[in-house]
C-alpha cells in the first residue's frame, strides 16, 4: 500500500510538474503576443516604417498573407502529430522559426517596408503554427473535468508573460526614447526562448496515436486521415456550427488584436509608453478573465463561458463612438481584455470537448484552418475599409488627421459585426460539458 501510494504522489507531482511546464510556454508565447502584435512592433511599422494610413493597409496585409499561410499548413501538421506523437516536436520547430524572425525585427528601420513585412510574416507563421500544436498539448495535461480551468490558467500566466515583458521594455523607452524600440524585439526573443523550454522537457505526450497501418508512411497515413476527415465533416455537425461561429467572432477579436495599437494611436494619440501601458493593463484584466471564464466553462458550460465573454466584449467595444478621452480608452480596454481573453482561452476547451478523441489534433488543424482564414479575412477587411473610407473623406475635402479617424472608426464597425455575427451563430450550438460530452457513435472508422 506504501509503495502504491507513493506511486500516486509522484505521478501527481509529475502531473503538476507538466501543467507549470505547459503554463509558462503560454508565458513567452504572449510576450511575442503582447510586444509584436499589440504594443509596439504594430504601431512601429505602421508609424516609423511605413506612415499615414497606408501604414495601416500594409500592416493588414502582412497579418493576412502571414495567416493564410498557417491555414493551408495546420491540417496537415496536425494530422501527422495524431499519428506520430510529435506535437512537441513541431511545437519547437515553429517556435525556433518565429523567436528567429522575431530577433531579426531588430534590423528594420525607417523606410525598410519589405524587410518589415518579410520579417514579421516569417515570426507570425512560427507563432501562430506552433499554437496548434501547444493547444492540442491540452489535452495531455488535464482531464475532461479541469481542461476549461487548466485552460485559463495557461491563459492567464501568459498574460503575465505579456506584461513582464512590456515593463522590462517601458522605462528604457521613456528614459532613452523611441531609439530603444528595436531593441525590444531582441527582448522578447529571449523570453520567449527562455518560457518555451520547461515545456520540451516536462510535458509526455499521453493522448493516444492513431496507429500507422501497414503499407502506408507517416505522411501517407497524415493525408489520408486528412482526406477522410474531408469526407466525414458532414457528420460532425455540432463541431461544423460550431467552427462557423468560431471562424467570425475569432475574426473579431483577432482584428481587435492586430489593430489595437493603431487605434489607439490614431484616435486618441496615445504615445509608445502609453500603448504599453495600455497593453499592461489589458494583460492584467486579461488574466482575471481566463481564470474567470475558464472557471465558468468547467461549473456551467464552455458555450455560456464563451456567450458572456462576447456580450461583454461588445457592449466594450460599442463605447469608443463615444468616448473621447484617453482614460475612457483606457476603461474599454480593461474591459475588452477581461472578455476578449476569456474567449480565447474557452474556444480551445471547446474545441477538446466537441473533438471525437482520436482526432483531437487533426480538429485542433481545423480550428486553425477556420481562425488563420478568419485572420486572413479580418485584417484585410479593417484595413482596406478604414484605408478606403479615409481616401473617401479626404475626397470631400476633410483634412488628413480627421479623415484617418473616421476611417479608423468604420473598421472598428467591422470587428463589431463579426462579433455580433459569430455570437448569434454560437448561440445555436448544442451545449456540452464533462458530465454530457458530444456522441459521434454514428461515424464508423475507416479501414
Amino acid at each position: 500500500m506504501t509503495t502504491s501510494k507513493e506511486q500516486i504522489l509522484d505521478n501527481s507531482k509529475t502531473a503538476r510538474k507538466a501543467r507549470h511546464a505547459w503554463y509558462l510556454y503560454d508565458f513567452g508565447n504572449s510576450a511575442y503576443a503582447a510586444v509584436i502584435l499589440l504594443a509596439v512592433y504594430s504601431a512601429y511599422f505602421k508609424n516609423a516604417v511605413v506612415g499615414g494610413a497606408e501604414g495601416t493597409r500594409l500592416w493588414g496585409l502582412s497579418v493576412g498573407i502571414a495567416a493564410i499561410a498557417v491555414a493551408l499548413m495546420s491540417p496537415i501538421l496536425g494530422a501527422i502529430a495524431d499519428s506520430s506523437r510529435s506535437k512537441k516536436l513541431f511545437l519547437f520547430l515553429f517556435t525556433g522559426f518565429s523567436i528567429a524572425f522575431t530577433a531579426l525585427l531588430f534590423f528594420v528601420g525607417p523606410g525598410d517596408v519589405i524587410m518589415g513585412m518579410v520579417f514579421f510574416i516569417l515570426a507570425e507563421i512560427g507563432y501562430r503554427g506552433a499554437q496548434v500544436f501547444y493547444d492540442a498539448l491540452l489535452v495531455d495535461v488535464s482531464t475532461p473535468e479541469t481542461i476549461g480551468n487548466i485552460s485559463g490558467k495557461g491563459w492567464a500566466i501568459g498574460m503575465i508573460g505579456g506584461v513582464v515583458t512590456l515593463l522590462i521594455a517601458v522605462l528604457p523607452i521613456q528614459l532613452i526614447g523611441n531609439e530603444f524600440i528595436p531593441f525590444t524585439f531582441i527582448i522578447t526573443a529571449i523570453v520567449y526562448a527562455l518560457s518555451s523550454l520547461p515545456t520540451y522537457f516536462r510535458v509526455k505526450e499521453v493522448s493516444p496515436v492513431v496507429p500507422i497501418p501497414e503499407g502506408h508512411t507517416l505522411l501517407s497515413i497524415s493525408f489520408k486521415q486528412l482526406a477522410n476527415t474531408f469526407r466525414e465533416i458532414k457528420l460532425y455537425k455540432e463541431f461544423l456550427r460550431y467552427m462557423v461561429a468560431f471562424l467570425i467572432y475569432n475574426d473579431g477579436i483577432m482584428m481587435l488584436m492586430d489593430f489595437a495599437a493603431i487605434i489607439g494611436g490614431t484616435l486618441y494619440g496615445l504615445t509608445q509608453v502609453q500603448l504599453i501601458l495600455f497593453v499592461i493593463i489589458i494583460h492584467i484584466t486579461g488574466a482575471l478573465g481566463a481564470l474567470t471564464f475558464g472557471r465558468i466553462s468547467d461549473n456551467k458550460s464552455s458555450k455560456r463561458s464563451i456567450v458572456l465573454s462576447l456580450v461583454i466584449l461588445i457592449v466594450s467595444l460599442a463605447f469608443l463612438y463615444f468616448i473621447q478621452s484617453v482614460v475612457g480608452f483606457f476603461i474599454v480596454g480593461a474591459f475588452a481584455g477581461f472578455s476578449l481573453s476569456g474567449a480565447q482561452a474557452v474556444s480551445r476547451t471547446m474545441v477538446s470537448q466537441l473533438a471525437p478523441e482520436h482526432k483531437t489534433t487533426e480538429f485542433y488543424g481545423f480550428l486553425s484552418v477556420a481562425g488563420r482564414t478568419s485572420t486572413f479575412i479580418g485584417p484585410l477587411v479593417f484595413g482596406a475599409l478604414s484605408f478606403k473610407m479615409h481616401n473617401h473623406y479626404l475626397d470631400q475635402g476633410m483634412a488628413e488627421l480627421a479623415a484617418e479617424k473616421l476611417g479608423q472608426l468604420w473598421g472598428i464597425g467591422s470587428i463589431l459585426a463579426f462579433l455580433v455575427i459569430g455570437l448569434l451563430i454560437l448561440l445555436t450550438v448544442k451545449e456540452v460539458t464533462a458530465s454530457h460530452p458530444i456522441e459521434y457513435n454514428q461515424i464508423k472508422a475507416e479501414d
